[in-house]
């Protein structure tokens, strides 16, 4: 016991979080921020704001990971700025919803290149620098429920986060024992934000879907940035590959709400 579990301290550690600036991709910035890490965050334009905690920043780099070549700049950019790379967060992602029948192909194209190709170009790039380290490092792919359940409008979306877990599972079969590469499935987050999907979680629509989750609520965007954490420390050293649910266990079988639903007075 002791000094082994000690691990969820990040200090002298490097962490690239994409999409880092804003909902999910921040709350995982702060994360690694509150527990000693060093981060950069992504995207394709400043923030007014960056992530903070306890007094310390994340930097930011300006990407856009659809291109190789970005990729490659703002890993090299990390490792340049702190000296080493120990974990990648794969989270920019997403989409809205488009009908399959009518999807035009370049939309096609900018939902599989940003929710699929990014990941694997900026995960190349992290390879690099991982596998010459002595400890190595850690991949995590940001997913979703849709790659195992997907959900009218999302066809596109739902087949790049499919791919994303086959690639997990493929980069964490080449890539071993130097770099791990594990994936979380998580479900719909609770953004604090009304004009999101499922904003404050108190709308008609969070409520709904709050009520279809075992877990009674929506994820907290800490509830999937905690799970990075483990993820990318020392106490998950033999997990590689894995893809950990983090969706509060899912959704209730309808048949099974249907017949349990409460009668109405």
């Amino acid at each position: 016991m002791g000094d082994q579990y000690r691990t969820m301290d990040f200090t002298g550690q490097a962490v690239l979080v994409t999409g880092g600036t804003r909902g999910l991709g921040a709350a995982i910035a702060r994360a690694f921020l509150a527990s000693g890490g060093d981060v950069m965050v992504c995207g394709r334009s400043a923030p007014a704001t960056l992530p903070r905690a306890d007094g310390r920043e994340a930097a930011f780099r300006a990407a856009d990971l659809r291109d190789p070549a970005a990729a490659a700049n703002v890993v090299a950019a990390t490792a340049e700025r702190f000296g080493r790379l120990d974990a990648l967060v794969n989270n920019a992602g997403g989409s809205p919803d488009a009908d399959a029948a009518t999807a035009s192909p370049r939309f096609v194209e900018k939902v599989v290149a940003l929710n699929l190709l990014a990941p694997f170009y900026t995960a190349q790039a992290a390879n690099l620098v991982m596998r010459e380290q002595r400890d190595g490092g850690s991949v995590i792919n940001i997913g979703s429920v849709s790659a195992h359940d997907p959900q009218p409008g999302t066809a596109a979306y739902s087949a790049a986060k499919a791919g994303l877990l086959g690639l997990t599972r493929a980069l964490a079969l080449e890539w071993a024992p130097r770099v791990r590469v594990n994936h979380i499935t998580a479900g719909p987050i609770r953004t604090g934000n009304a004009a999101t999907p499922y904003g404050d979680g108190d709308g008609e629509t969070g409520r709904a879907m709050a009520d279809i989750v075992p877990m009674g609520r929506l994820a907290a965007p800490d509830d999937v940035a905690r799970a990075c954490l483990w993820l990318a420390c020392d106490l998950s050293s033999y997990v590689n590959g894995a893809d950990l649910a983090v969706h509060g266990g899912g959704e209730i079988p309808a048949r099974y709400a249907t017949r349990h639903r409460p009668t109405p007075h």
